[in-house]
């Protein structure tokens, strides 16, 4: 029967769910964090891991990203044991785009690289191409937005027609990030060309998402969809119709406490304020930013805060103040920049030991395989009798073990065929071993053409051959063993040598007793009633 315990904790999912939903972020957050507390008394592995993943996700929406992160690692601690799945894939891809927001690239790298495995062993195409975004969206912050921008449009190809709304949100908005990101890299540097092709392209991805994430409906989806476009058209120079897109974005996030993107817009809005020469609006958008939230001083977003403050003091005349922020920015800029080549070396080094490792081990594996092949034709040929290409004892002794077993196991008959050409050394001493060995060869020709491809073919010694017939019952086998005779005895022998005439004695038993030996020898006792009784004949034991 439930406790109150439990049933709070239930209830502090339900609503933690229903926050996650609606964008209540202070809400859901203390729900959350509620039901983990309760879960982890309980000892409720499931429902604490769900309490984890949500704290989690309002911590990211927030832009509480480092507490995000520390919390993220003892949620992946909980839930790795349980092996891999799409929850797990969707939390690593989080905590891949926090940590590349906060320039600890390794740990985005990490999870990002995680994330994309385990999609591929999921083999789930949609949880692939979130983990490519992830990937591209870590590449973008490492200062490569090329790459990810490939990363990308393989994610989108990936699910293509079949894509939701959802997953197109996820990839446009992306796209149009990383677009605006390229810029961002290239402005001033002498690349103006460069420059307006990403920016158009981000236009073009800004505008294609809006539809999609109105059909979604999801509430951050839709204010970043309104403020990327905004950013857009700010840099493209449309002032007037970037206004309203970032407005709408700003008090969508300052409504849901999405701190981080708020104060984004904030920089957007003071750009705007600045182009228009409007300079107390400027400082103020720059001062909420300070007020509102202290998160933008950890992240990617430092720089873009520093730089429009450098150029609202420099427009003010307060040099001091545009030397701070000047300072601020281009120190925050070189421990990024670091950051990012250190980042890319790891990467590139571990991509090149990576494959120095795979090459290692293809080779490897390619001296294995021809050594196996090698093995096994050396076993194959030890195996075969080289006159009729037959099996020989050495193959019996490896094949029969094993079928024996089976058929004991599992009840099936089996049957046993001793063969013995009828007078061969009178064959041999008339018309010379030459023909001799040629009637061994047409003989193995004859068996093989008598049986099937299951049963096992090998000669036995001298001039005698053993038919093993596995599924195969007395009579059956012994029809099989009469067609065989028969064939042999209708034989045109004559094109070996005038007058040769070639007839077998056949001697059959079956199982049980499932025994290789016993088979034989009463097979061998059958085989010789049928010389006794006048050759060219079929006994069974």
């Amino acid at each position: 029967m439930p406790t109150a315990l439990t049933e709070r904790l239930t209830q502090c999912l339900k609503e933690a769910r229903d926050a996650q939903h609606e964008a209540t972020l202070e809400l859901g957050l203390a729900r959350a964090a509620e039901a983990w507390t309760h879960a982890r008394q309980l000892g409720f592995l499931s429902e604490q891991i769900e309490a984890g993943r949500l704290r989690v996700y309002f911590h990211y929406r927030r832009g509480e990203l480092q507490e995000m992160l520390e919390l993220s690692q003892e949620v992946q601690t909980l839930m790795r044991p349980l092996g891999a799945g799409a929850p797990l894939c969707e939390l690593l891809r989080w905590t891949s785009l926090a940590a590349s927001e906060l320039g600890d690239f390794d740990t985005g790298l990490n999870c990002a690289n995680e994330c994309h495995e385990l999609a591929r062993t999921l083999g789930d195409k949609r949880v692939l191409a979130a983990a490519l975004n992830a990937l591209g969206a870590c590449f973008e912050r490492m200062g490569d937005p090329w790459q990810a921008e490939r990363l990308m449009n393989e994610a989108a190809a990936l699910v293509h027609d079949e894509a939701t709304a959802y997953e197109r949100v996820i990839t446009l908005n992306n796209l149009c990030t990383t677009a605006l990101g390229e810029y961002h890299l290239m402005r001033d540097s002498g690349h103006e060309k460069a420059c307006q092709e990403a920016l158009q392209r981000a236009l073009h991805y800004g505008r294609e998402v809006r539809p999609h994430a109105r059909q979604l409906g999801e509430l951050y989806a839709l204010a970043l969809t309104d403020s990327n476009l905004g950013e857009v058209l700010l840099l493209l120079g449309e002032l007037g119709e970037a206004e309203p897109y970032l407005r709408a974005a700003l008090a969508q996030a300052q409504a849901r406490q999405f701190d981080a993107l708020a104060g984004r817009v904030h920089c957007n809005l003071a750009e705007m304020a600045l182009a228009q020469d409007d300079l107390p609006r400027a400082w103020s958008h720059v001062l909420a930013v300070q007020d509102e939230t202290t998160v933008l001083f950890n992240s990617y977003q430092a720089l873009r805060l520093h730089r429009v403050a450098y150029r609202c003091a420099k427009a003010e005349g307060n040099l001091d103040e545009a030397l701070h922020h000047l300072e601020a920015f281009q120190r925050l800029e070189r421990r990024r920049s670091v950051a990012q080549l250190m980042a890319q070396s790891r990467f590139f080094v571990s991509r090149l030991e990576a494959e120095q490792a795979r090459a290692a081990a293809d080779q490897a594996h390619r001296k294995v395989d021809a050594l196996t092949a090698r093995t096994q034709e050396l076993e194959a040929h030890v195996q075969r009798d080289p006159l009729t290409g037959l099996g020989n004892r050495r193959f019996l002794e490896a094949r029969m073990p094993a079928l024996i077993m089976d058929c004991e196991q599992q009840h099936r008959p089996l049957t046993l065929a001793l063969i013995d050409a009828d007078h061969f050394k009178r064959i041999n001493d008339q018309h010379g071993h030459a023909i001799g060995d040629a009637v061994l060869q047409q003989l193995a020709q004859l068996l093989r053409e008598n049986t099937r491809g299951s049963d096992l073919l090998l000669r036995y010694g001298g001039e005698e051959f053993l038919a093993v017939l596995p599924d195969t019952v007395a009579d059956r086998a012994f029809e099989v063993c009469e067609r065989l005779r028969q064939s042999v005895e209708a034989h045109n022998w004559q094109d070996l040598s005038p007058g040769l005439e070639v007839t077998l004695s056949i001697g059959l038993a079956s199982a049980p007793p499932y025994s290789t030996d016993l088979l034989i020898s009463r097979a061998d006792a059958a085989m010789y009633r049928a010389k006794h009784l006048g050759r060219n004949r079929v006994a069974l034991a």
